[in-house]
């Protein structure tokens, strides 16, 4: 036990910087005594820890408070500029990168047309760059990257294993980031990083247990459990739109394609199938679509029908009535197996039905499942998977800035 001593106090102080400085993140700036008063560290030590922040350059005196007899209290906040960090949205239409503080001020967001091109490493670089120049932030001062993709990505390598929508990111990629932007650099599956927004700042905000459905052009699903993303053991935990529905053809891998085969998919030039049956099939924007005409809804997009229903339940409750069944499929099938407690609807198709669609499922859930969830709309401002994107790398730098202890 003796030998542990002498690094007690180090661990101590270490403890005590960071508590302090996530303290100062999250309300913003303070005197020493109200520091001390939030964590229990006494005066002295309050004041130490703060010089020490101070000589690391992560704290600052912004201003003064005044209080009761004697002079203004210095006001102490973390310096933005200490760190910054980047999050990125991939899609099949585009980049869309935003560079934050270490305080989470997003600094810059920018999308940038992929014009046809398809490398990563070029399209991740290009965005980051434009980010940075609209930031005026130099790229050398990015401690961490968070990259959103469609897809599934392995949770053991990191690596994106495939993506229908982007058949360049493959085994490799991620690595290739890593040299090219010489920083941490992290690939997480779009819909997870939305369920990370949507736990820091929306409607599951706290909650330890929730599932998140994305609803949009395609559709995919996240699981929060224990406070903790689940991906399975291979990544592709939340893929489904591949669950087998009453009322759309069975959905087939490549390793069934064949004459035999009942079920349907759609080749793409990488030669990977497509998804064209399953639970996708009935609640993807082109089978909403469909549903939606079905209801004299002609609206050009499936976002524009699904709007327009909720905003007029008069005209739009029929249509609104047989969507909330399709997407109650889903929606029963991981309540009845993970019991979340809470299910967020998030994507435009869900951002557009509203409380009006939340509420219609939440009623068919209730009545076919042995336990009823809450259904919510998400709340999370903006871009979902892109604040995801920066929240995650916020935690990740902020382990590493506010963690280090300054000292050799």
């Amino acid at each position: 036990m003796a030998a542990n001593r002498p690094g007690t106090p180090r661990l101590l102080r270490e403890l005590n910087d960071r508590a302090a400085l996530d303290l100062l993140v999250g309300q913003g700036p303070l005197t020493r005594a109200q520091i001390g008063e939030h964590t229990g560290l006494s005066k002295v030590t309050a004041s130490q820890l703060l010089s020490r922040l101070e000589e690391r350059g992560l704290v600052a005196v912004v201003g003064s408070q005044a209080g009761g007899r004697g002079p203004n209290a210095a006001l102490y906040a973390v310096v933005p500029s200490s760190a910054y960090v980047a999050g990125l949205e991939v899609g099949p239409d585009g980049v869309t990168a935003g560079v934050a503080d270490i305080t989470g001020r997003i600094a810059a967001q920018v999308t940038v047309d992929p014009n046809g091109a398809d490398e990563p490493v070029k399209m991740v670089h290009s965005a980051v760059v434009k980010a940075c120049r609209s930031a005026k932030v130099a790229l050398s001062k990015l401690n961490a990257f968070v990259i959103g993709t469609p897809g599934v990505v392995d949770p053991r390598s990191g690596d994106v294993q495939f993506s229908f929508d982007l058949p360049a990111w493959h085994e490799g990629v991620l690595a290739a980031l890593r040299t090219d932007l010489r920083r941490p650099v992290v690939i997480e599956n779009d819909v997870n990083l939305a369920a990370v927004a949507e736990r820091a700042y929306g409607a599951a905000r706290d909650a330890d247990d929730f599932a998140l459905m994305w609803f949009d052009r395609g559709m995919g699903m996240s699981v929060t459990l224990g406070g903790r993303l689940h991906r399975g053991r291979s990544g592709g935990a939340g893929e489904i739109g591949y669950l087998p529905v009453p009322g759309a053809p069975l959905p087939v891998g490549a390793a069934r394609r064949g004459p035999a085969d009942e079920g349907v998919t759609e080749s793409t030039s990488w030669g990977i199938p497509t998804l064209a049956g399953g639970y996708g099939a009935l609640v993807g924007a082109d089978g909403v679509r469909a549903l939606a005409h079905r209801h004299g809804f002609t609206e050009p997009t499936a976002v524009d029908c699904v709007r327009a229903a909720a905003a007029d339940e008069d005209r739009g409750g029929a249509f609104l009535d047989e969507l909330a069944g399709r997407l109650s499929y889903g929606v029963t099938s991981v309540n009845i197996v993970l019991d979340p407690g809470l299910v967020v609807l998030s994507g435009s198709l869900g951002r557009a039905g509203g409380e009006p669609l939340a509420t219609r499922i939440e009623e068919i859930v209730g009545r076919i499942s042995p336990t009823r969830p809450s259904v919510a709309v998400t709340e999370v401002e903006g871009n979902p998977v892109l604040r995801g994107a920066l929240h995650a790398a916020l935690e990740r730098a902020r382990d590493d800035v506010f963690s280090a202890s300054g000292e050799s």
